[in-house]
């Protein structure tokens, strides 16, 4: 079994936690996390990266979890129903069972760069794991996973095989990796800290060292390939451009120009270089445009065919969702105002505190208030390898409006 020094049942008796009703209903229903204030007792005192069995209050087993002594959520559920042994083939299991859904469905002879483990929604709570090429990328956002990390790291080389493994860490844990002496970076032979991988075709890079999230951002890989269909003869304007992507799938669609719009050189230096990566794209008529984006919409000139706005999150907390519910319909009314008469919009959320429902009625108040007829052509949700089965993980939404 995979173990730490608080985790063998010789040396005490297992962490048992007994927990509130209101817990043993979310538990019950699904829900990954126990916290701290929903536990009515434990046995004894817990040891971040142990294993902590739960039970109702009628002493009946619900589940078990990784505990977690310096978070709020003091319990991540691993396993919930009947009893079950936690040791190395139950972990197996469940990596091979995330790489059999990825493998002819994402990964395939045009794709090597896909998400691989999705925390919560796969069974490894406070844990994701990112494909590109031959490199691995594995990013901890839960504290329990750190004394745990030799032995998951071994069980990821035998299940994924990657030439290379990076490991990162959120913001929250950084402290806690240092006092154990983990640290981030290429684990076992080096690799390159920008790695090139393609999707669907197109290559890009990732920067896995030290880029945002774990490189790149993959959950969007549906979507771009949405919009190159959208994409022939039309003048494209890609607002929050970022690294280029839905400009590259937008110059293979047949776009007759593509316009990067962000604050960030630094972004819009990537598209460049992603670009020069694929140079049966690099006839396309192309503009980069360093500002920031409401402000440019909103005053600069000039007209579009179609027009993507996948903004970084815009409510990184629940105080921030009202605002940003305002922020979603000012930015997209702006791009509606900047179509031609049959132009299209692709409009994108990533902010977890605001609902599908929310960012979709934002759109359409933009659509609306536009004053030009307007239908619907889709909307769409998390890609099969970002699956999301509870709702703090249902993040990522998006909507396809075209004028009349």
């Amino acid at each position: 079994m995979i173990r730490t020094q608080m985790d063998t049942e010789k040396a005490q008796t297992r962490l048992r936690l007994v927990l509130y009703p209101r817990a043993e209903t979310a538990v019950r229903s699904g829900h990954p996390w126990v916290f701290a204030d929903s536990v009515k007792s434990q046995n004894r005192p817990g040891v971040t990266g142990e294993l902590a069995v739960m039970y109702d209050r009628k002493d009946r087993f619900l589940a078990i979890g990784l505990f977690d002594d310096v978070s709020p959520i003091r319990a991540r559920i691993l396993h919930c129903g009947k009893p079950a042994t936690i040791g190395r083939e139950w972990w197996l299991e469940k990596a091979r069972a995330c790489l059999a859904r990825r493998e002819g469905v994402v990964l395939n002879e045009g794709t090597d760069g896909a998400r691989l483990i999705n925390g919560e929604s796969e069974g490894f709570p406070g844990i994701v794991a990112d494909r590109y090429a031959d490199t691995l990328v594995v990013k901890i956002y839960a504290a329990g996973w750190l004394p745990r990390w030799e032995e998951i790291e071994g069980l990821f080389r035998e299940v994924f095989s990657p030439a290379h493994l990076v490991l990162r860490f959120s913001r929250n844990i950084t402290g806690v990796a240092a006092e154990m002496g983990i640290v981030e970076g290429f684990r076992g032979e080096p690799g390159d800290e920008t790695v090139v991988f393609s999707e669907n075709g197109i290559r890009f890079e990732a920067a896995v060292r030290h880029g945002q999230k774990t490189g790149f951002f993959l959950d969007q890989r549906d979507n771009r390939a949405r919009t190159e269909e959208l994409s022939k003869g039309r003048d494209v304007l890609n607002v929050f451009s970022f690294t280029g992507g839905f400009s590259l799938y937008a110059a293979r669609g047949g776009a007759r120009s593509v316009t990067d719009l962000d604050i960030s050189r630094h972004a819009l230096e990537s598209a460049e270089r992603n670009f020069s990566l694929n140079p049966s794209l690099a006839a396309v008529e192309r503009h980069a445009v360093q500002a920031d984006a409401f402000r440019w919409l909103e005053e600069a000139e000039g007209n579009y065919d179609l027009i993507i706005t996948d903004p970084p999150s815009l409510a990184k907390r629940e105080s921030e969702r009202e605002g940003a519910q305002r922020a979603y319909a000012r930015l997209n009314a702006a791009a509606l105002r900047r179509l031609r008469p049959g132009g299209i919009l692709v409009a994108a959320s990533c902010s977890a505190h605001v609902s599908a429902d929310e960012f979709f009625q934002a759109v359409e108040t933009a659509a609306r208030e536009n004053g030009c007829p307007y239908r619907e052509l889709w909307r769409s949700g998390h890609a099969v390898d970002h699956p999301a089965d509870f709702r703090e993980a249902e993040y990522l939404k998006a909507v396809c409006v075209e004028l009349g």
